[in-house]
């Protein structure tokens, strides 16, 4: 007969395992066995298919994102790595304000960057016909488009991950370390590679994956950007509306190998090292920058970056201010006028998408938000068989593109299961919500177990020596300890979830169509100002949220990650 306290964990884990079950392990099958389906049996021929001679399409694509994903990695290491090591190792006017600036590109939803960069270094584009007029140039100078065009939005999207993470890492470095390096001889370099570098992989190693799978699973850009220009993520859909569901599933578990395949590789990497220090000295601290010269090349280099880093958003409230009509064949937006966001609060059936990304991203972040509390409590407080087991089937939503994530629901909801409660999911309202829920139940597990991880095991103890009940210290105590975690990965699952556009083009229907595809629609009808005046919102929702979890809930943006 079991104890109390394996009754407990037992009860703990019942809706945990069932929903990792049903929901990402199931259609996980599905999609595998999806693959090896041929005119109704089995084969392996879809795999020779897409590795055949007849397949160089699919092994260019598959080539491809490999190569832009791990381009993408080096130039976001590139600019998010120096920056965060200048704002946080040096101290001159405006630092603070510089370093705020430096996280905006997060509030801008992958869709509305793209669009954004369009508009600003495309053919048509702001800059290059800017340029092109004052220095009476007979075409543009330059402009973005195939490889180039995706690595510079991806760079620009993706550098705040290593900004963010390198920042967490130099602010927790023992100051005394690299002092100690001086002391006995070391060069300024030396220090910095032998000692501080070291110290600073598992953060890096960390953002190299985000950047990594983001990458990988990136949509908006190679779908707006790449022209002719193949990667999996977009073969994956264009399989999927041709209706070979069979090669999409096909490509989904190609691209899900490669995925995990470097998120292992990068673990092994990390593992091959310890990064602990033995000590934790007063904290990190900045170089007050004493040479006028240098304090103000580098007030001015922070003032060129910050003017680049707000013309995309700058950019999308000019085109969202131009009526329809207001920029067609000419250079420059003509007119403009608050139009756009009248006709968003008159017209009820513009307003529906935002109406529907908001009701389905808080009904997925209230799915993760109990379901990351439950998962993490019982990950890193109980002992039982197979934790290994659960902690790597909660990452798998984290491993894989998605695209990958749609189709597998495609897959496994498009039939009545008993994870379904014997409806068909796929065409209905729900699936949304539910791809959401399990898209970003990661976020909220990593974030909450860190907090757990730090909780002493003697805090509830005594308060269950106290005579409270389990259920009563944990809500009464151990909920409120790890609240800051909770928030952290909720707010980041929201701010994802608002913008979400991969999974989402892949699953809406008319009815639930959330902003991202309401923008992508009112594009190819080229109602620009439109899809501009959805993208504020998008970002005014984004922004909204981070500044009252920030104010109100202590949460701070680089917290999330």
């Amino acid at each position: 007969m079991l104890n109390a306290e394996k009754r407990k964990t037992l009860l703990l884990l019942l809706p945990v395992l069932l929903v990792l079950i049903g929901y990402v392990l199931y259609p996980s099958i599905e999609t595998i066995l999806e693959s090896f389906k041929k005119n109704g049996g089995f084969s392996v021929h879809n795999y020779t298919d897409f590795f055949g001679s007849k397949a160089a399409a699919n092994l260019q694509a598959l080539w491809n994102s490999v190569y832009i994903s791990l381009l993408s990695v080096f130039f976001s290491a590139l600019i998010g790595v120096p920056l965060a090591y200048i704002f946080n190792r040096y101290d001159f006017p405006g630092r603070q304000f510089f370093s705020n600036i430096a996280i905006m590109p997060i509030v801008l939803p992958s869709l509305v960057g793209v669009m954004a960069f369009m508009f600003l270094y495309g053919e048509a584009g702001l800059v290059p016909n800017f340029i092109k007029d004052v220095l009476h140039l007979s075409e543009v100078p330059f402009s973005i488009g195939g490889v180039s065009g995706i690595l510079l939005v991806h760079a620009y999207t993706m550098y705040p991950y290593f900004y963010m993470t390198t920042s967490s890492a130099l602010n927790n470095i023992d100051p005394s370390l690299e002092e100690a390096a001086y002391n006995l001889g070391s060069s300024k370099s030396k220090v910095f590679w032998k000692v501080t570098f070291p110290l600073l992989t598992p953060g890096l190693v960390a953002a190299s994956l985000l950047v990594f799978m983001v990458s990988m699973a990136s949509f908006s850009a190679p779908f707006l950007l790449a022209g002719g220009y193949r990667v999996l993520s977009l073969q994956i859909y264009f399989s999927k509306i041709n209706g070979d569901l069979e090669m999409a599933a096909t490509q989904s578990v190609i691209l899900s190998v490669v995925s995990i395949s470097f998120l292992l590789f990068m673990r092994w990497y990390q593992g091959r090292k310890d990064y602990r220090m033995a000590s934790k000295g007063i904290g990190a601290h900045r170089s007050e920058v004493n040479n006028p010269l240098l304090k103000w090349v580098m007030v001015t280099l922070g003032i060129i970056a910050m003017i680049i880093l707000l013309l995309p958003h700058l950019t999308l409230l000019i085109l969202s201010l131009v009526p329809e009509g207001g920029w067609t064949w000419q250079t420059y937006p003509q007119a403009f006028s608050l139009e756009n966001f009248r006709l968003l609060f008159e017209d009820p059936n513009i307003w529906d998408p935002v109406k529907n990304s908001l009701i389905m991203s808080v009904l997925a972040c209230a799915g993760v938000f109990v379901f990351g509390i439950i998962t993490s409590y019982a990950l890193v407080k109980r002992s039982f068989i197979g934790k290994n087991l659960l902690d790597i089937l909660v990452m798998i939503p984290w491993a894989l593109p998605a695209t990958v994530v749609g189709m597998n629901l495609i897959l496994a909801f498009n039939k009545p299961s008993p994870f379904s409660f014997g409806q068909v999911l796929v065409g209905t309202f729900w699936i949304l919500p539910l791809a959401y829920f399990i898209r970003f139940i990661p976020l909220v597990v990593r974030s909450t177990s860190a907090v757990l991880e730090q909780m002493d095991d003697s805090i509830e103890e005594a308060a269950q020596n106290l005579g409270a009940k389990w259920f009563y210290t944990f809500r009464r105590v151990v909920i409120p300890i790890i609240m800051p975690g909770v928030l952290s990965g909720t707010l980041l699952a929201f701010v994802q979830a608002v913008g979400e556009f991969p999974t989402s083009v892949l699953l809406y229907t008319i009815g639930n169509r959330p902003i991202s595809i309401e923008i992508m629609n009112q594009l190819r009808m080229f109602n620009i100002g439109q899809a501009a005046a959805f993208g504020m919102i998008q970002v005014g929702l984004i922004a909204i949220v981070m500044y009252i979890a920030y104010k109100f809930f202590g949460v701070k943006t680089e917290n999330t990650l």
